[in-house]
């Protein structure tokens, strides 16, 4: 199948050719290279496999004129094309492996290879003019030269018509006032229908349409000049199927496509195989290049009897065509015309460049200025990020939808209509599971089918992640559309009303078919999905300037509640050591030293669950009201009670773990109580250190616990070391290693200071912040 040519219209499966279409395809991306599952050559194409057809080495061409393949430098045909007798009276073995004087005659062949030999581009020096004699009389021929990798060049020769002598001057002139017209027109519909006219008027083509390509190479006629009494296709739209890749692939590089009579007869290459490679000649290039015999019978049915597009780029990427159909016999416009016809396309792919980039430029200019609003009236550290992206301007200026939910820093607001909460949550779990920073859809009901989403709220989203599960959502409702297909692009059948004999219906595939098009949004812009951009970046600087404001702070806090020094005893001997999580994170570790007034000594160790300015300061209140009650006398046992009190009734959503150690430094009798925390370790002069005999009880933050006493003696000798989880915590390994490891390092410590314990066992090993006290007895 010939794919490479939209001419054939047609619609659904039964468009084998047909002229897909666009609204920009700025952000289309196509296949550089051939499919890598095309049919093997020599297969036979059918409706099924047609699709897959390499037709960038059909094997043959259309017969309005004669391909050379010449060896270079010695300028000897290795292959050429069968009708070489028809058109120019030669025999194919009294031309092979010959001179291409024996082709052409020597006059002609002396400036074929002045030209290959003088200039690098040839396409610019196209047509070399000639004149063949052909049994004893003088035609007119143009040659076009096209040199191929490997030292091939390509010679195709066209019976020349029209004026001569062709040049580029001639061509510009024959479309100067058109180009004029394209440069005048200040919209793109304007654009659309001005060079539909001037290719009609140029090529003489009795249809010639214009057709754009959406994002996912459905197509739709935009402009549209035709005879009189022809049925118009202005309007209709065509499925993605039409053109498949490696079609898609031959237009980027060849832009101009004729069939001049589609009842044409292939004329194969001799031979079929290049001798010196191996393998069949890419016509990828070529302009007699033959097409599919299963398009040119679909041409046949629907009436056309030429056929000519042109492409259109955009960066060098396709994104619609101008195709040209003729019904009142074979049409061969020349050389020239077909150049110039290639030339307005070129122009117009220009202009509308220039007016996609003008429209997108006011367009980024626009949000832009919207943009730098709401990114001033977020700096202000005093208020919430909130409010400042609901203010005015507020997020709905920025990126256009029907309402925006924001959540960020622990608030959450929203503007304008949006789903209920927990459709909110889920399409933000949806976005964080794509792994991209932003995350968008048009149609939100198919990619969370289990909800019962209001499509009339939200039928498309476009999420900013943000770090730690905040996000940006905007929605958009449900946007109902009619669709015009010409024909039903859904229906796989092949229609046969007109007869066994005819596989191919244009009738049926040309009956206007009616879609209503459900559940889906408004499609998300590129430049609103550049403003989305835009925003995400400021607001992850914004939170990261405010968070690391924040944790110096919650640092500052942390620092100042630690002791500013511990007690100096006398036969005791008492060290502490306190090291930040990794990055400098403020987490909830706490300790404390102090002697009461009978001159007891109290030891204490603490750690609130999670990191940052609220746990340092939920850390501050249970260190305070900790330190007061056991300065008031409190057993450890009914300090650790009465804050657990404290923190259910004040602090409902703290949670915390603590150690309490009361001691007698003349007995060395100790009183002493845990929550939830890792249990102190005794020291000696054993190999392996013990856990101190303390009862373990719940953590502080679980309502109606209760805490368990514990006493011993640390006799003269023995010590005990206090710690946090963060000194035997290690990523991807269990805590009961951790444990086992500080156990033989404490074992045989003696008198080893808590500086020295981090050192031997967590330096460079934990992400958590550690403390270790230790206290011996001399």
């Amino acid at each position: 199948m010939d794919y490479g040519q939209p001419e054939g219209l047609a619609v659904g499966h039964y468009r084998i050719d047909g002229i897909g279409g666009a609204t920009g395809g700025e952000n289309v991306s196509v296949p550089q290279d051939q499919p890598d599952d095309l049919v093997p050559i020599g297969t036979p194409i059918d409706l099924d496999n047609c699709a897959r057809e390499p037709i960038h080495i059909p094997g043959s061409i259309q017969p309005r004129g004669v391909l050379a393949v010449v060896r270079e430098p010695d300028f000897t045909v290795r292959q050429v094309s069968a009708n070489v007798g028809q058109m120019l009276g030669r025999s194919v073995d009294a031309v092979l492996g010959r001179q291409l004087s024996e082709l052409i005659g020597p006059d002609q062949a002396a400036k074929v290879q002045k030209a290959a030999s003088t200039f690098g581009d040839l396409r610019q020096r196209n047509p070399i003019e000639c004149d063949v004699d052909v049994n004893g009389q003088r035609r007119p021929f143009d040659a076009i030269l096209r040199r191929e990798p490997g030292g091939v060049l390509l010679v195709e020769l066209e019976v020349a018509y029209g004026e001569r002598p062709y040049s580029f001057p001639n061509t510009y002139q024959a479309v100067r006032s058109s180009v004029e017209d394209l440069n005048r027109a200040d919209s793109l519909t304007e654009l659309y229908d001005t060079i539909a006219r001037a290719v009609r008027d140029l090529t003489g083509f009795d249809r010639v349409m214009v057709y754009r390509y959406d994002e996912d190479y459905n197509g739709e006629v935009v402009a549209e000049t035709k005879r009189d009494d022809l049925n118009s296709f202005l309007g209709l739209h065509y499925p993605a199927t039409d053109i498949p890749a490696q079609a898609r692939a031959l237009y980027e590089k060849n832009w101009i496509r004729l069939i001049s009579d589609v009842n044409y007869t292939p004329a194969p290459l001799v031979p079929a195989i290049d001798p010196e490679v191996g393998a069949p000649l890419d016509l990828t290039y070529a302009t007699l290049r033959s097409v599919s015999p299963i398009h040119v019978e679909y041409l046949q049915n629907m009436g056309v009897r030429a056929s000519m597009s042109i492409s259109l780029l955009r960066h060098g990427r396709l994104w619609g065509l101008i195709a040209c159909h003729h019904y009142s016999g074979p049409h061969l416009p020349p050389f020239g015309t077909r150049v110039a016809a290639e030339f307005l396309g070129s122009t117009l792919s220009l202009r509308l460049v220039d007016q996609f980039e003008d429209d997108e430029l006011h367009r980024r200019l626009s949000a832009q200025a919207v943009l730098s609003s709401l990114t001033a009236a977020t700096m202000d550290d005093g208020d919430t990020l909130v409010s400042g992206l609901l203010g005015k301007p507020d997020l709905l200026d920025l990126v256009p939808a029907d309402g925006v939910v924001v959540d960020i820093e622990g608030h959450r607001a929203s503007r304008g209509a949006v789903p209920p909460p927990e459709v909110v949550s889920a399409v933000a779990a949806w976005a964080r599971n794509g792994n991209d920073d932003i995350a968008r859809t048009e149609k939100l009901s198919q990619e969370l089918p289990a909800l019962d989403i209001d499509t009339e709220v939200a039928s498309g989203a476009l999420v900013l992640n943000l770090p730690d599960g905040q996000h940006v959502a905007w929605f958009r409702r449900e946007v109902l559309r009619s669709v015009d297909w010409g024909g039903d692009p859904h229906n796989k059948a092949i229609a046969v009303s007109e007869g066994d004999d005819v596989r191919l219906s244009p009738r049926k595939s040309f009956e206007r078919w009616r879609e209503t098009v459900r559940q889906r949004s408004d499609p998300w812009t590129p430049s609103e999905i550049e403003s989305a951009e835009g925003l995400r970046r400021h607001l992850v600087e914004s939170l990261y300037r405010r968070t690391r404001g924040a944790l110096r702070v919650a640092d500052l806090l942390q620092r100042s509640l630690l002791p500013q020094s511990i007690p100096t005893l006398r036969d005791w001997q008492l060290s502490a050591h306190y090291k930040p999580a990794a990055g400098d994170r403020v987490g909830g570790d706490w300790y404390d030293a102090f002697e009461l007034r009978d001159g007891r000594l109290v030891v204490l160790l603490g750690d609130v669950a999670g990191h940052g300015v609220t746990v340092a300061g939920t850390m501050a209140q249970l260190r305070n009201a900790l330190r007061a009650q056991l300065f008031a006398g409190a057993t450890p046992a009914e300090a650790l009670t009465q804050l657990n009190d404290f923190c259910v009734h004040l602090l409902p959503t703290a949670f915390a773990t603590a150690v309490v150690v009361r001691v007698d430094l003349d007995s060395g009798l100790v009183e002493a109580a845990c929550a939830g925390h890792l249990m102190p370790y005794v020291t000696n002069s054993v190999p392996v250190a013990v856990p101190a005999p303390i009862q373990l009880s719940a953590p502080i933050g679980v309502k109606g616990a209760s805490y368990a006493p514990s006493a011993f003696t640390v006799d003269p000798g023995y010590g005990l070391v206090l710690y946090s989880d963060g000194l035997v915590e290690r990523r991807g390994e269990s805590i009961d290693d951790g444990l086992e490891r500080l156990a033989k390092t404490l074992g045989g410590a003696g008198d080893v200071p808590a500086s020295s314990i981090w050192t031997a066992m967590a330096s460079g090993h934990t992400d958590d912040d550690v403390t270790i006290v230790t206290l011996r007895r001399l």
